[in-house]
C-alpha cells in the first residue's frame, strides 16, 4: 500500500453537514478503499431523504469514515447500524460516536454479506457505498431484501453502477467527479402465485 503524503491531516476529517451534531468535525484513519462520500453529495442526498430521519432505522454497510450514518444519527435517527470490516477504523468510529453522544449508533465489525445473512433488523434507509474494487453486488442485491422494510431507501455510490432487481425503482440519481450515486426506493414484491 502507498504511504500517503505527510500533508493529509486535514483530509483525514469529516464534518458532519446537518442535523443536531452539525459542524463537527471527526477524524479517522487512511485505509485501503476508503473515501467518505463528499459534503456535496451527503447535502443532496439528504435533501432527497428529507432532513429529519426520526423513527428510521438505517445501515451504513461500508462504513469506512462513518460520514453517511453519523448524518442520519445527526437527523434523530432511532437506530443506525454501521458495518465495517476493518478493526482500526471500527475502533475511530466508536471514539467519534462517543465524542458526538449519539448512543442509537451501534458498530459491527465484519463482512456485510455476512451481517445481511444473519441480521434480524429491518432497515428504512440503508447506504451502500463499498470500495471501488469491491464487485459482489449479485449477492448483495440478492441478500438485501430480507433486511429491507417495504418502501425503504437505498443509495448506493460506486465508480460505476451495477444492475439491481426490479423491486429497486431509481427515485433521484447524480454524478460527482469519478462516482456515479443513485438513491433507489424498494417496493416487496407480491408473492406470484403458482
Amino acid at each position: 500500500m502507498k504511504k500517503s503524503p505527510s500533508h493529509t491531516k486535514h483530509q483525514n476529517q469529516v464534518r458532519i453537514i446537518g442535523g443536531d451534531c452539525r459542524g463537527r468535525k471527526l477524524s479517522f484513519h487512511s485505509a485501503e478503499g476508503l473515501r467518505p462520500t463528499p459534503d456535496m453529495v451527503r447535502e443532496k442526498l439528504f435533501n432527497w431523504l428529507g432532513q429529519d430521519l426520526t423513527g428510521q432505522a438505517v445501515l451504513d454497510l461500508f462504513a469506512g469514515s462513518g460520514a453517511l450514518g453519523l448524518e442520519a444519527a445527526s437527523r434523530n435517527a432511532r437506530q443506525v447500524v454501521l458495518l465495517e470490516n476493518n478493526r482500526q477504523t471500527a475502533q475511530q468510529l466508536r471514539q467519534n460516536i462517543q465524542a458526538l453522544q449519539l448512543e442509537q449508533i451501534e458498530v459491527v465489525v465484519g463482512d456485510g454479506l455476512a451481517y445481511l445473512q444473519q441480521t434480524s433488523l429491518h432497515f428504512d434507509t440503508v447506504f451502500l457505498d463499498p470500495p471501488y474494487a469491491w464487485q459482489n453486488w449479485q449477492k448483495l442485491f440478492e441478500y438485501l431484501p430480507c433486511c429491507l422494510n417495504d418502501g425503504a431507501y437505498v443509495y448506493l455510490e460506486a465508480g460505476q453502477l451495477p444492475e439491481w432487481p426490479p423491486a429497486f425503482k431509481i427515485h433521484r440519481e447524480g454524478k460527482a467527479g469519478m462516482s456515479c450515486f443513485v438513491l433507489l426506493k424498494y417496493h416487496v414484491q407480491p408473492e406470484t402465485v403458482q
